[in-house]
């Protein structure tokens, strides 16, 4: 009986670590904040994009200012005219020395297209997401809270 505690502990001691990256991974539903008001604007889901790569999609509009089933004017090409929620807003992340880069991300609300890199803080609860032009000085970063 005592060997059974035992193994018992040991097996649940070494899931620990699995638990604690899962805190530190973007996957996952993520609140975006706006800029100006400071209040939520949508609901992002990070997946894995089966690829080894992560991809962002919008989920849930929080603002409805648009309207109910807004579309992205501002987008080009097969993305203008598309509807936002269900669309791919961030994809071909890739993990980067606890962050996750490489990638791009869209804004909506300009259609435009920037470098992005993702990275958890406070223990999994926030994910910064900064996109940049070129250098990752050279950009803006959002606060996103999971969930």
């Amino acid at each position: 009986m005592p060997h059974a505690r035992l193994r018992l502990a040991l097996i649940a001691l070494s899931l620990l670590p699995a638990l604690a990256f899962g805190q530190d991974s973007p996957l996952g539903r993520w609140r975006s904040i706006d800029d100006a008001t400071g209040k939520p604007k949508a609901v992002i889901e990070i997946a894995d994009a089966g690829n080894g790569t992560l991809s962002a999609r919008i989920v849930k509009l929080l603002d409805l200012k648009d309207g109910p089933n807004p579309v992205c004017k501002a987008c080009k090409g097969q993305r203008h005219g598309q509807p936002m929620v269900g669309m791919v807003i961030a994809w071909g992340l890739k993990p980067e020395d606890g962050s996750w880069g490489g990638g791009r991300i869209l804004d909506p609300e300009n259609g435009k297209e920037y470098a992005v890199k993702m990275t958890p803080a406070a223990g999994g609860r926030t994910l910064e997401v900064r996109g940049f032009i070129g250098f990752a000085l050279l950009g803006r970063t959002q606060v996103w809270q999971r969930e």
